[in-house]
């Protein structure tokens, strides 16, 4: 409660201690597993960021990504990224290759059903949790290298370089 002179205005500083969180995520189609990793915002840079992790975690293979229509997936710093990574290679040659499911097509990315996944574990455990950053280590940990089925596998399985 606060208490204060009639007809005078209180200001009371509140603080926000929730911070916005992005993740990133792919689903190796080979071994469904599911790699998670946080930034602090969805922009062109943690995407180039995110691509060059995944090959830390694949050095010898060649990458083929799957993504939704996110705009910062085709900004310019990817774009960058991917003509300094593959230049002068053939299509075939390319260390990593990016291609757009159809738009607003999330039935297409089995990504959306792991988001789902995560989604639905928040309520049921948020009671377990005293601050934001404990849930944010919760929803991390609950889908991080999480083995991941989904249907939707099968329409990439003729694929075989798929990540």
């Amino acid at each position: 409660m606060v208490w204060g002179k009639r007809n005078q205005p209180i200001e009371v500083e509140l603080t926000n201690e929730r911070q916005r969180q992005t993740y990133y995520g792919a689903v190796n189609f080979q071994t469904h597993r599911f790699h998670l990793k946080a930034f602090r915002a969805g922009n062109g840079r943690h995407t180039v960021e995110y691509v060059e992790w995944l090959r830390t975690l694949y050095p010898t293979a060649k990458l083929l990504l799957l993504w939704d229509g996110a705009s910062y997936h085709r900004y310019a710093e990817m774009q960058a990224y991917l003509t300094t990574l593959n230049p002068s290679l053939e299509p075939h040659e390319w260390l990593v290759t990016c291609l757009l499911f159809a738009p607003n097509a999330p039935d297409q990315n089995p990504v959306e059903d792991i988001w789902l996944q995560g989604k639905n574990f928040l309520p049921k455990h948020f009671s377990l949790h005293k601050t934001f950053a404990q849930v944010k280590h919760s929803f991390f940990d609950c889908l991080n290298d999480l083995k991941f089925e989904s249907t939707k596998f099968s329409s990439y399985s003729h694929n075989p370089q798929l990540i």
